[in-house]
């Protein structure tokens, strides 16, 4: 379902597929070839949201922002770069996910966080607000700690999924 929110529509690039059970609400921009799969929910309501190119949102995601308010002066966006894979039941909130980075299952980013590039979040784990995380690192737990560098290995899987779901969702949409 695609719905405007106080005359601001999602802006979807036509390469993109949204599942029919799938939310985009508001101030929403999705970029080439991404993909927002079932039961997700992108609100852009009090502030805006960008998914770049490339990446996918996968089943029961949570995206949402935050409004300006005194507790929060000028609000957050949400920012996803390109080529990004956020695994099944995350919940992201107006933080920055930068490319070619994987957001563990089940995962959780709050306000202001920064996942810089090539970052794998292992499942389950908590960002907590504000934190930065190094390039090229796997981090895991709750709240996340950086375990160690990634292998060659690793960072080649960041575009190996997210080419993955481009051709998932082009066997979906029948292109």
């Amino acid at each position: 379902m695609i719905e405007d929110y106080k005359g601001q529509s999602p802006s979807i690039d036509k390469t993109a597929y949204i599942a029919s059970k799938a939310v985009v609400i508001g101030k929403v921009r999705i970029g080439r070839d991404c993909s927002i799969w079932p039961m997700a929910s992108v609100r852009g309501d009090v502030n805006y949201i960008e998914i770049g190119e490339y990446s996918n949102i996968q089943d029961c995601c949570v995206l949402h922002v935050t409004h300006d308010g005194i507790y929060s002066p000028g609000g957050q966006p949400l920012i996803i770069k390109d080529y990004v894979t956020v695994g099944h039941s995350v919940t992201l909130h107006a933080c920055t996910i930068k490319s070619y980075s994987l957001i563990g299952i089940g995962s959780i980013v709050l306000d202001k966080a920064v996942v810089n590039e090539r970052v794998l979040v292992g499942a389950g784990s908590l960002v907590p607000p504000g934190k930065v995380l190094d390039s090229e690192h796997l981090y895991l737990g709750s709240p996340v700690k950086k375990i160690r560098k990634l292998t060659k290995l690793e960072l080649d899987f960041f575009e190996y999924s997210a080419k993955h779901y481009v051709k998932l969702k082009n066997d979906y949409i029948g292109s």
